[in-house]
């Protein structure tokens, strides 16, 4: 090979190749917080959970009085080393379902008289009036709620941004990952184990009602027989893929080869995130999230965002690039079913320096610029001619949109310019602050939760096909989705986006995981378990699964309003809106996430 030509071979090299020190085995892991884990790192089958820093309190396990195995809620975080706060046993629960819906129940096991080799076994579900007609337990997914590592809001109680000292803030051990890998678990005595169960209802099910039983097992003898019902309506809710709610969580694919131990974009490496990204098409995701420029976000996950695009200034000066690592990265994400929109991320990086190998040098070099400059519409202009010429080869650049979060007003101004210049019908996305000034140029406007759209703002932009949304952030004490927060609070995003006549909903991260996800949600910056939703192994989390129930109620609401309106039923339109005005972020301050959540599911499951 040419020696000019050999460190961009390994530019190009690295961002294929997971870098040896990426790859080092660790004889132990070690948290973010300093802590050993016992055990070797990124455990994938099974794991042991982190020792409870909370002391067990003696006095509630001695009123033998304490139940061993009941129903319990899924709105509730049950503590490890306290009974199960249930009054009575509960041995049968009753949910309600359209056709095509997921729904959830949670049981709690508590061993205060010996320990408990627990597992437990779900039964079809066989509809009451005719047993031919069943629920298939293959429809049905089940696990041990396990626990994680968490600590708290910021003293003042505000939000949970900023530098994280482990001594500083309260550690406790958090019900949030659900195991659905680990088929038998030991509860020793004195503490407690919740489970999960969720069904989702075939879309040509027979309405009526559905019974089944969950076996409670110690070793080989069955202790408890829960008595599980489904009542599933004739309404019937479409397959994800065609849900309107629009999905962001911006997917972090070297966060997966770090914790698998995968070259980056091998086939390997793809295999073990199918699992994981299945959960985010479960949920109708709707954008894939692609790095065109180094460290975007400046570092600020555990596993930095490279770019998947190579940039090279050759010796004419001319701009050359590459977008092999990019065409993997979406081809796998659409072959998934994430197909609608490709958001590029970022023309305005956190800190304006910008990576490219420079052929006359033969070496790595940087550009410090930013928008309104030349140097930076010159590269920038470069790279997006021949980048909307790539997309439109491709078939895919009605789809994609270059993404910028967070920026000033004047900043994105800049830029719109240069996006422009480029390509006039390049779409462009932005997830920060209210600028009025530039609404009419995005395509796809996301608010922080802190602000709104006006309400001739929202209607102009959906007659336009325009895409309008909300996110959450660390600043944000409540609703929130850290590993502490209740977990009612973000089933109520999709309600609220649908009070407030939005689109969708945004997170930054959806599993850019921490050193050890599956023990510890803290990190060195931003409250516990902001920076994932879902954890290693393909398994869901409490926060993930409370997420896709407000997005079925959104859905389930736009059914309704559209029937309602075209049938000009009044009186029940009347009582769906009346149901949305408590989603109000004031609210939060009197009437928990819970509270309002369940009357509202109430009020639609009695249409």
């Amino acid at each position: 090979m040419h020696s000019k030509n050999i460190q961009f071979a390994l530019f190009v090299i690295s961002l294929l190749c997971v870098t040896e020190k990426g790859t080092a085995q660790l004889p132990e892991g070690i948290t973010h917080s300093g802590l050993k884990t016992g055990q070797p790192q990124f455990p994938m089958e099974t794991y042991m959970e982190l020792p409870n820093p909370t002391a067990t309190p003696s006095a509630l396990w001695e009123q033998k009085k304490r139940n061993k195995v009941s129903w319990g809620n899924t709105y509730t975080r049950y503590k490890k080393e306290e009974p199960a706060p249930v009054d009575k046993t509960k041995s049968l629960i009753n949910l309600s379902a359209w056709k095509g819906e997921r729904v959830s129940a949670q049981f709690i096991v508590s061993a205060y008289k010996k320990p408990i080799q627990l597992s437990f076994e779900v039964s079809d579900l066989v509809h009451h009036k005719n047993s031919s007609q069943k629920i298939d337990k293959s429809n049905i997914f089940s696990g041990f709620v396990r626990y994680v590592m968490t600590d708290e809001l910021n003293k003042d109680g505000k939000g949970g941004c900023g530098q994280r000292n482990l001594t500083e803030f309260d550690s406790t051990l958090v019900a949030d990952p659900i195991d659905h890998l680990t088929k038998v678990l030991a509860v020793p005595q004195n503490t407690s184990r919740p489970g999960w169960i969720r069904i989702w209802v075939p879309q040509n099910t027979k309405a009526g009602k559905y019974t089944g039983t969950v076996k409670i097992k110690d070793g080989n003898n069955v202790i408890e027989k829960l008595k599980l019902s489904v009542s599933v309506s004739d309404r019937i809710l479409p397959a994800p893929e065609n849900w309107n709610f629009h999905l962001d969580l911006w997917q972090n694919p070297y966060a997966a080869a770090r914790y698998y131990q995968t070259e980056l974009w091998s086939d390997a490496h793809f295999k073990t995130m199918e699992h994981d990204i299945q959960h985010y098409v479960n949920a109708g995701g709707k954008s894939i999230t692609a790095s065109i420029m180094n460290k975007p976000w400046n570092g600020q996950t555990q596993d930095p965002f490279q770019s998947m695009i190579t940039w090279k200034r050759k010796i004419n000066g001319s701009w050359e690039f590459g977008f092999d690592a990019f065409d993997k990265w979406v081809e796998f994400m659409m072959e998934m079913g994430v197909t609608k929109q490709i958001n590029c991320y970022s023309m305005v990086p956190w800190r304006l320096s910008f990576e490219y190998f420079d052929e006359a040098s033969n070496e790595m070099k940087t550009i410090e610029t930013q928008p309104g400059e030349e140097a930076y519409a010159e590269m920038w202009g470069a790279m997006l001619t021949a980048f909307s010429e790539h997309l439109k080869k491709k078939g895919w650049f009605k789809k994609t949109y270059i993404s910028m979060d967070e920026r000033p007003m004047e900043v994105m101004q800049k830029t719109i310019k240069v996006i422009k210049a480029a390509d006039k019908d390049f779409k462009i996305s932005f997830a920060g602050g209210k600028h009025p000034e530039i609404f009419n140029e995005i395509d796809d406007y996301c608010l922080s939760l802190n602000e709104s759209f006006p309400e001739e703002v929202k209607e102009k932009r959906q007659q336009e096909g325009k895409i309008s949304t909300f996110y959450t952030s660390c600043s944000q004490a409540s609703p929130n989705s850290f590993t502490f927060s209740p977990p009612a609070e973000t089933e109520w995003y999709g309600w609220y986006a649908a009070a407030q006549n939005m689109d969708g909903y945004l997170r930054w991260a959806y599993a850019s995981w921490v050193l050890e996800p599956l023990l510890d949600s803290r990190f060195t910056t931003w409250a516990a378990g902001d920076t994932y939703f879902v954890y290693p192994g393909g398994r869901t989390s409490i926060r993930f699964e409370k997420l896709l129930a407000g997005i079925q109620a959104y859905e389930k609401i736009q059914i309704l309003r559209e029937e309602f309106r075209s049938s000009n039923n009044q009186k029940a339109l009347d009582k769906l809106e009346e149901s949305l005005q408590l989603f109000d972020r004031k609210n939060l301050n009197d009437i928990p996430a819970s509270e309002v959540v369940k009357k509202a599911n109430m009020t639609i499951n009695s249409f």
